[in-house]
């Protein structure tokens, strides 16, 4: 057996690995110019509950281009699969907590762990086109959320000046060490309850429209 076979069966990994990785991405961040626009006013006045969109190929220095306060107020929902546990068990070295599932798999449990987040007043964010794409598409799922639980939705967005693009499905985006940084966040939209098929489909078009918009991206067909 191959060791990258063998890496692949360990679901979770000690948690003393990720702090060498928050600690270098640390490091990185301070090289990054960083510019905010704030459309929705929470960096200044934060006013949880409400729920966040990002594109999946922004993650990367998401959570910590945050203020602590904000982070420590911060739920991510987070796939139920072995990647994702990587990636909450990151998130949690950076001060958020993780809500575990999709609408694939573990929907239920997801679902939940955002109404207790929402309850608890905090702020819940999606990546709506992940864990696997297409990309730049909207799900339906934090629309229906947020009509459903009577909070805002907030488009977020990380734009980056220079960067490296994987080749993976989201063509993932790092950020060249001293390039410019711009953390936008949207104007607040805000979604009628008990909305017919067709209207949820407009507003999940109207929110990705609105995601698109600040994260400087194009529709793709």
């Amino acid at each position: 057996m191959s060791f990258k076979h063998k890496f692949r069966q360990i679901k979770k990994l000690p948690d003393w690995i990720y702090k060498p990785v928050v600690w270098f991405l640390l490091l990185w961040r301070a090289t990054l110019r960083k510019t905010y626009i704030d459309e929705s006013g929470e960096m200044a006045n934060p006013q949880p509950p409400a729920i966040g969109v990002c594109w999946h190929n922004r993650l990367l220095f998401f959570p910590l281009l945050f203020p602590e306060n904000l982070r420590k107020m911060t739920c991510a929902v987070i796939s139920a699969s072995r990647d994702g546990q990587y990636i909450a068990d990151l998130a949690g070295q950076m001060g958020v907590r993780n809500i575990r599932g999709s609408s694939k798999k573990k929907g239920y449990s997801a679902l939940h762990g955002v109404l207790e987040a929402i309850e608890a007043k905090d702020f819940v964010c999606f990546t709506p086109d992940g864990p696997r794409g297409p990309r730049y598409r909207m799900s339906q799922g934090p629309v229906y959320a947020a009509g459903k639980l009577g909070v805002p939705i907030i488009p977020l967005a990380i734009n980056y000046t220079s960067y490296w693009e994987l080749k993976s499905w989201d063509r993932f985006q790092i950020p060249k060490p001293f390039s410019n940084v711009t953390i936008h966040l949207g104007k607040k939209i805000f979604i009628p309850p008990e909305l017919s098929p067709e209207e949820l489909e407009q507003y999940r078009a109207l929110v990705e429209q609105r995601l698109n918009e600040v994260s400087l991206v194009q529709p793709e067909l």
